[in-house]
């Protein structure tokens, strides 16, 4: 299986258990790696056959800018669900991120897995 990624993408939001979170958008950081076999796309050289990773962007932004989470782990299970059911994505890694967040750090969030795993040993691109 093959590997389809979207590293750091930044999107704002309303993220946050603290009162002044919940009044400010914060922007959150997405990499996420998709299994997805490609090799119909390849030899055909036609995007209807591979994972529209603009497609995928475009869908996620528009989930994370419209909706308000308390905890990263949420949203991170809700975009998930997203990116297995709608696109048809049998294993994905996913690390959320809320650059800022703890001072001193440059970022702190999840990483999360679901799905079936690859069979092929795919590197990570995270």
């Amino acid at each position: 299986m093959d590997i389809v990624y979207i590293r750091d993408l930044k999107v704002d939001t309303i993220i946050g258990i603290y009162d002044w979170e919940r009044e400010v958008r914060q922007t959150v950081s997405l990499d996420l790696e998709m299994a997805f076999d490609i090799s119909e796309a390849a030899r055909t050289d036609d995007i209807r056959h591979t994972l529209n990773y603009k497609a995928v962007a475009k869908r996620l932004i528009a989930f994370i800018e419209e909706s308000e989470f308390l905890l990263v782990e949420t949203m991170a299970e809700k975009v998930a669900a997203i990116v297995r059911e709608e696109f048809a994505v049998p294993w994905l890694r996913l690390r959320l991120s809320k650059p800022g967040a703890v001072r001193g750090s440059r970022d702190v969030g999840v990483i999360i897995e679901r799905g079936e795993r690859p069979a092929t040993g795919a590197a990570s691109a995270i």
